[in-house]
């Protein structure tokens, strides 16, 4: 990626997490970026960059004071309702001082239609209590000017080190089931490629509701069956879990916001990386 010309001051919020720190890691060679950890751990505190910030207890005001950014992006975890709270000074500060707001969000928006894929314009109803919580984040922020924001939704992530990974290998270890879902249609993508996303809608100054999930589509069990291959030697106990009898899709599909070909990915090169 090309050393970005644009003067950016980015603030990650939960910079500590999995993804969070993934794309801090991206974008701290080409912008002048700081990032907020819940837990105090060696690496962050020693890091001038970093500050502490608990959802629950902390008032986000006091970091973007500090840090004025030109871009948050929230990649934030924790209590719902703090999070909402947070969402809402995050709101106002961006429209006072004319920063964007880029927001992860999740395939879980859409997670009450199961018959088709869902698009970017299609309208967000969840069952859950996640997808229920990140639209009401979506709809706060998407009530800002257009350009104030970005509306990044995800499908499951993978890498190499990612908790999901982390947690199969664990249950393998242990001999405990893992759970697949054989009737969910799903698509999939990549901690590093969700990076690289970030960094191309920050360097082009995209804005508008982004699917960044896989242009293709996987059955779940199937997936994981081909990760478990993959990352243990051992066979792994599988535990098939039916939520529904027919097939039901949770897969975010873009049509409208489309990234161009270097950056979409498909399930195969998801796999690929995992190999490596």
């Amino acid at each position: 990626m090309k050393k970005s010309l644009i003067k950016h001051r980015i603030l990650i919020l939960g910079a500590s997490g999995y993804i969070g720190n993934a794309i801090y890691k991206e974008l701290a060679p080409y912008f002048k970026t700081f990032g907020t950890y819940r837990v105090p751990k060696k690496e962050f505190e020693n890091n001038k960059q970093f500050f502490q910030y608990n959802v629950e207890e902390d008032d986000v005001y006091e970091i973007l004071e500090a840090t004025k950014p030109s871009i948050i992006i929230s990649a934030l975890r924790g209590d719902f309702n703090a999070q909402v709270i947070a969402h809402h000074h995050i709101a106002e500060y961006a429209l006072e001082f004319n920063c964007k707001i880029i927001f992860l969000s999740s395939a879980n928006v859409f997670d009450a239609y199961s018959k088709y894929p869902s698009y970017e314009l299609d309208k967000t109803l969840s069952l859950s209590v996640y997808g229920h919580f990140k639209i009401k984040i979506e709809n706060m922020l998407l009530r800002l000017p257009k350009k104030h924001v970005a509306i990044l939704r995800l499908p499951m992530v993978f890498g190499n080190n990612c908790p999901r990974i982390q947690e199969m290998k664990t249950l393998i270890s242990e001999n405990e089931s893992v759970e697949i879902f054989p009737n969910l249609i799903m698509n999939v993508t990549l901690d590093k490629k969700v990076t690289q996303q970030i960094h191309y809608i920050i360097n082009r100054n995209k804005y508008g509701v982004f699917h960044l999930g896989s242009t293709d589509l996987v059955h779940h069990d199937e997936f994981v069956k081909h990760i478990l291959e993959i990352i243990s030697s051992k066979k792994a106990l599988l535990k098939h879990v039916f939520t529904t009898n027919d097939d039901r899709y949770l897969a975010v599909l873009p049509k409208f916001n489309k990234l161009p070909k270097h950056l979409q990915i498909t399930s195969d090169v998801v796999l690929e990386a995992l190999q490596n």
